[in-house]
């Protein structure tokens, strides 16, 4: 069984093939666009931690320890210098035991163990000693987190990467006050979600015809000035004036904890002093690419990939691939 894709976009001098248990790719023209955006992750020598980007990830709650941890295990594989995670304090221990390399901040929390609003100004406050931020994976809902992520995405300047229950925060008063939140953005928003996320926050339903997957994406990110990275089949990527539709991935990554593997490498990208569209563009092929190194592995397509693995294989493509 073999897999081809064709790059028809913004990546069309590459093609790859994918053969269960042979993984090859071929770079068949000098210049290939996406490649020379992964040559500015090239390490000097004379650097120290502060120039690969501080970044703060913020989320987590009691049952969802490992959405924030697997996003901020995430970004260290992807070269930020620094990550910190915030979290509540209830599940600290749990989320500094997977891995001794990110940092973790205490929140207060409510009695459900998420996040709540007394937390504001703390946040603030790190998240300006910071070079980008993520908010969003494990979350959790409860309206202090609704109140919490609007007045967040109105207070911090630096570019942030919203996912998962951020979304759906900003998205929770219906399409008309999400316009409102979008519009006062206090920064570059870089907004991830799935079908039914997007639906949530643009009040039309998703259709999975590629076409208008696109002009959705497109038009959505034009209207409301945000980075819109609309996941799924063929992820579509929009600034508002173009889309990049990725080739890269496979049916295998369709589990829990790949989307937080997506915001920890977008995140990274971005703290590492790269454009957020082309941070977002990056993300999401590097993603599919660890995806599909994962598959090929596989004696068929019928197994899951494990969001670890994933992580497990972001160095060795940037290592073969890209640098």
């Amino acid at each position: 069984m073999s897999f081809k894709f064709y790059h028809t976009d913004c990546s069309n001098a590459l093609f790859y093939r994918i053969l269960p248990g042979n993984f090859s790719i071929l770079i068949d023209r000098i210049g290939d666009p996406l490649k020379t955006l992964f040559r500015q992750l090239v390490r000097s020598a004379d650097t120290h931690k502060g120039d690969y980007g501080r970044a703060l990830l913020i989320g987590g709650s009691v049952g969802m320890s490992g959405a924030i941890s697997l996003a901020g295990l995430a970004a260290l594989h992807t070269g930020s210098g620094l990550v910190r995670l915030a979290v509540p304090k209830t599940i600290l221990p749990v989320a500094a035991s997977l891995a001794p390399e990110y940092m973790t901040i205490p929140l207060k929390e409510d009695e459900e163990g998420r996040i709540n609003l007394a937390n504001l100004d703390k946040i603030i406050e790190i998240a300006e000693d910071s070079d980008v931020v993520a908010i969003g994976p494990g979350l959790g809902r409860s309206p202090e987190i609704d109140t919490l992520v609007v007045r967040l995405n109105k207070t911090i300047t630096k570019p942030m990467v919203m996912d998962a229950d951020a979304l759906n925060a900003i998205a929770a008063d219906g399409p008309e006050m999400t316009r409102k939140n979008l519009a006062e953005s206090a920064g570059i928003r870089i907004l991830t979600p799935h079908p039914g996320e997007f639906s949530r926050l643009s009040g039309q339903k998703i259709t999975k015809e590629p076409n208008l997957r696109e002009q959705f994406a497109l038009e959505y990110a034009q209207k409301w000035n945000v980075l819109l990275v609309l996941k799924g089949y063929r992820t579509v990527v929009s600034n508002g004036n173009e889309c990049y539709v990725n080739q890269t991935g496979n049916p295998g990554m369709a589990v829990g904890g790949s989307g937080d593997v997506l915001t920890g490498i977008i995140t990274s990208l971005a703290g590492q002093h790269i454009l957020p569209f082309e941070s977002a563009k990056m993300g999401v092929y590097l993603h599919g690419l660890a995806g599909d190194m994962a598959f090929s592995n596989r004696k068929n397509i019928c197994h899951s990939i494990l969001p670890t693995e994933l992580i497990r294989n972001i160095h060795t493509v940037l290592d073969r691939f890209f640098i």
